[in-house]
């Protein structure tokens, strides 16, 4: 019976980061038997569903509210995602080639641009300043009634988009493809974990027990209460994001296009995508709102959000602080009334007008169904949102918390765990193996490809 069997490690939650976690440690380590517990009947269910985000690979380039330290990260991050891709011959399954760019409206913007190009340049060498005249060729609906100038820094040929499901289940298979004992626990939701005398952990699920000598838990804002359960993470709350999306009823640009972030904004500015699952056609998005959930589109678990929330005087001071300043107020509450009917396609196309003057009212829809929960960490010590992943560690278990870019750094914090799990279980991890196949790219490339492409043509 698979109560008696033990396993190596076991992953609690089945998006992009548990996946592929499961496929770095069936591939490059020695460790014999990985399980995976996933409570929905396929992975990539929630925040890794393309319904859910926004489908991009956060690279760095064109995100205006990262600094270049944080760039940098992302950047190394992120192109292990990108490799993949193309040394997996996942181009135009999982990946896709698209054109992006971040756009500046008005002459302040344009001079922070500016900047910000001679700057960033060093570390994107690909980067390239896009004119009026260039805009006007390459995406004309920028300049379609526009009074203010504009300026773009932008990209070509470089993979922008990604469907993380097809991902998670690329992950998957390459996992299975593998010769270790790999099992795949679908419509099983984990209710408790727990040490036991003998070091290992007991994983009770809502139909029967496992055992396991490690465990890695990737379930977003779940990661914190199995981990508070455990008497682990006291220091950190949740504070639950909501984001929705509005489409174009027909196909206006090509390119994924940034807006310059306000920096006394913590949430993502608008932005428009060509969406994955509605023939590329033009997404706009997303609005931020604080939602009592954990999930978007599933029933509310009132304890389970209450316990996440985790409220205390130091809480209630991080949104003291955050609802005080008149900027961020006015920001919240706009985007909680872009969530009414009919209303909101009237407040929510004054935003996605910066994008695209001509726009109207009757050419935009809201996304029914898209959008997601992102859960925001609350650093109760210092009185802070924490906007990025936090990890909780402790003897062969790991609590990972990934709000976005989650997905972009999925296989760098998969490194990071997998390297962890090693040390602690005394198994091998096979370095050159995965510098050769996830750190470098082979000689395939997007560039060979784009060039294969035009030749067939």
């Amino acid at each position: 019976m698979l109560i008696n069997k033990l396993f190596d490690t076991a992953i609690v939650g089945g998006g992009v980061a548990g996946t592929a976690l499961l496929f770095t440690l069936a591939r490059y380590t020695d460790l014999k038997s990985i399980i995976l517990f996933e409570k929905y009947d396929e992975v990539a269910q929630l925040n890794s569903n393309p319904k859910a985000n926004s489908q991009t690979l956060h690279v760095g380039d064109i995100e205006s509210n990262y600094t270049y330290e944080k760039a940098e990260k992302v950047k190394k991050a992120s192109s292990m995602v990108a490799n993949y891709i193309q040394n997996f011959d996942e181009v135009d399954r999982c990946g896709f080639v698209k054109d992006k760019m971040l756009l500046a409206v008005g002459e302040k913007e344009i001079e922070e641009l500016k900047e910000r190009y001679e700057e960033f340049k060093r570390l994107y060498p690909y980067l390239e300043l896009w004119d009026e005249a260039f805009l006007r060729e390459f995406e004309p609906k920028l300049l379609e009634d526009r009074e203010e100038p504009i300026l773009a820094m932008g990209a070509r040929g470089q993979i922008t988009t990604v469907d993380y499901k097809a991902l998670s289940e690329s992950f998957v298979q390459k996992a299975l493809d593998t010769d270790k004992n790999i099992q795949m626990r679908y419509n099983e939701e984990v209710t408790k974990i727990e040490r036991k005398e003998d070091g290992n952990y007991m994983i009770t699920t809502d139909t029967t027990t496992f055992r396991a000598k490690s465990v890695v838990v990737n379930a977003g804002a779940y990661s914190l209460l199995f981990a508070q359960e455990m008497g682990f993470g006291s220091q950190y709350a949740i504070l639950p994001i909501g984001g929705s999306f509005f489409f174009t009823k027909e196909k206006l640009l090509n390119s994924k296009v940034y807006t310059m972030q306000n920096p006394k904004l913590p949430f993502a500015a608008i932005h428009a995508d060509p969406d994955i699952t509605q023939n590329w056609n033009t997404r706009f998005g997303p609005t931020a709102f604080a939602l009592p959930k954990l999930e978007r589109y599933h029933a509310l678990h009132l304890k389970d959000f209450i316990s996440a929330l985790n409220i205390d005087k130091d809480v209630i001071k991080v949104y003291f602080d955050l609802f005080r300043d008149k900027t961020i107020r006015r920001y919240i509450l706009k985007n909680v009334v872009e969530e009414i009917p009919v209303v909101g396609k009237e407040v929510f196309i004054r935003d996605a007008r910066k994008l695209i003057p001509s726009l109207c009212v009757s050419d935009i829809r809201f996304a029914d169904g898209y959008g997601g929960m992102r859960p925001q960490v609350i650093d109760k010590k210092n009185r802070k949102l924490l906007l990025g992943e936090a990890k909780i560690e402790e003897g062969g278990l790991i609590f990972n918390m990934t709000p976005s870019p989650g997905a972009t750094s999925s296989l760098s914090i998969a490194l990071t765990d997998s390297l962890s799990i090693c040390k602690t279980l005394r198994a091998t991890f096979d370095v050159l193996k995965h510098e050769n196949e996830i750190q470098t790219l082979k000689s395939f490339s997007v560039k060979n490809f784009i060039k294969e492409e035009r030749n067939l043509a």
